[in-house]
């Protein structure tokens, strides 16, 4: 053809140069302009098909392909299969320019084939995102992996394309460069071997929520991907964490309250050690009269009563007898409270105790859980809770340690001013 192009420019009084350079140019300007025909006609008819096919199905999954733009990189291949097929049959005359043609052609082939993978892996991530499996089983280090090895594949064949050598040549001379591969993929290598582990121990998935104070991290995880864990803290910053670290270091993830459904409130009410006394009459019959202990209070008066009469116990002399205590019965005040609210869970650890008494006071420490994990409720429940507390102390004529503040020092010094006075 490009002879025949070529004769026609003698035959109109063209030199010999000229008419192969113009023949060339003509023929190449025919190559795209066929290449360009052969793209439309794919995208506006085989591409539609494909695309309206796809709509009328039910099945979701092959939306996704759609979505990631697979068909359409594949549809970027039927004019390079075209135009290597023209190629021979336009510059039958010219061997070296088919081969550099093809040489291209090949190489466009293998990068459309490369983005193509690309896309097929990203549709089969967004896939597998809609199974359960996939928050305790990520894939995504893995599809970056697979990517990566694409390209690298995709390298090795363009450069033996321009080289002109095997791709098993280049392959084969990698081997001494395996040291440097390795430095250069360090953190790639640690990331995917991380992220195994990871998925294997069910350690870590997306949603989940960590503390990790080396790296200022305490929120929810939003990425697990192949070097760098992706954490939203609750302030809404976002940290990143290598991957590998995860498995280096150690770290609190919360998923375990949530799959118990129970967040455990832990928390100590210091009482005025001065406050402490025994029980008289009329406070057990003030007390009596409340809900949550008045059956506690006349069984503990039965069973102090018997107590006292086995062992004839003196009771002109208070110090031999058992007794009832202002902050015992404080104590099971509280846990009979407890027991009845409707967000505290009976069937975990459930304490009301005291601790070893300090300078500051005899702390009730109160330890059970909730039956509401979510962050606010949580927060308002165990408010709610200690808000109650603290002011019915006062009923069992109980009262809170706190340090003096300057008030109450000025207020010190200006009673002891009037008095003097």
């Amino acid at each position: 053809m490009v002879n025949e192009l070529q004769s026609w420019l003698l035959s109109h009084g063209l030199n010999e140069a000229g008419s192969v350079i113009l023949s060339n140019v003509f023929s190449l300007a025919a190559l795209v302009l066929l290449s360009l025909v052969i793209n439309f006609l794919a995208r506006r008819f085989l591409l539609s098909v494909v695309h309206y096919a796809v709509a009328r199905t039910e099945a979701k999954w092959d939306d996704y392909f759609v979505e990631r733009k697979f068909f359409s990189q594949l549809a970027h291949l039927v004019p390079a299969v075209g135009v290597y097929l023209a190629v021979p049959i336009i510059f039958s005359e010219s061997p070296t320019l088919v081969t550099s043609l093809t040489h291209g052609i090949y190489i466009y082939i293998v990068v459309v084939s490369v983005l193509s993978i690309d896309a097929f892996l990203n549709a089969v991530h967004d896939i597998y995102m809609h199974f359960d499996v996939s928050r305790e089983v990520p894939i995504k280090g893995i599809v970056q992996v697979l990517k990566i090895i694409a390209y690298l594949i995709g390298g090795i064949f363009i450069i033996s394309l321009v080289l002109d050598k095997s791709p098993f040549f280049l392959i084969s001379g990698l081997g001494a460069l395996t040291a440097v591969l390795l430095l250069v993929f360090k953190d790639v290598i640690l990331g995917f071997v991380a992220g195994i582990q990871l998925a294997a121990n069910k350690m870590l998935v997306e949603g989940d929520w960590i503390e990790m104070p080396k790296y200022g991290a305490d929120g929810e995880v939003m990425e697990i991907a192949l070097t760098t864990v992706k954490v939203r803290n609750w302030d809404k910053t976002i940290t990143t964490i290598p991957t590998y670290a995860l498995i280096s270091d150690s770290f609190k993830n919360w998923r375990g309250m949530k799959d118990a459904g129970g967040r455990r409130i832990k928390r100590s009410l210091l009482i005025d050690i001065h406050t402490i006394k025994f029980c008289d009459e009329e406070m057990l019959a003030r007390f009596a009269k409340i809900r949550f202990i008045s059956n506690y209070i006349e069984q503990k008066k039965q069973e102090l009563a018997e107590f006292n009469s086995l062992y004839y116990v003196d009771n002109e002399m208070l110090a031999n007898r058992r007794r009832l205590t202002n902050v015992g019965t404080f104590r099971a005040y509280v846990a009979g409270y407890l027991k009845n609210h409707p967000s505290i869970r009976q069937d975990m650890t459930f304490l009301v105790r005291q601790l070893e008494p300090n300078e500051h006071g005899l702390p009730l420490e109160i330890y059970v859980f909730t039956n509401d994990t979510v962050w606010a409720n949580y927060e308002g429940i165990q408010a709610d809770i200690f808000d109650h507390i603290l002011a019915i102390l006062p009923e069992f004529d109980l009262s809170v340690f706190q340090v003096p503040s300057g008030n109450d020092f000025k207020s010190f010094l200006s009673n002891s001013a009037s008095q003097k006075s």
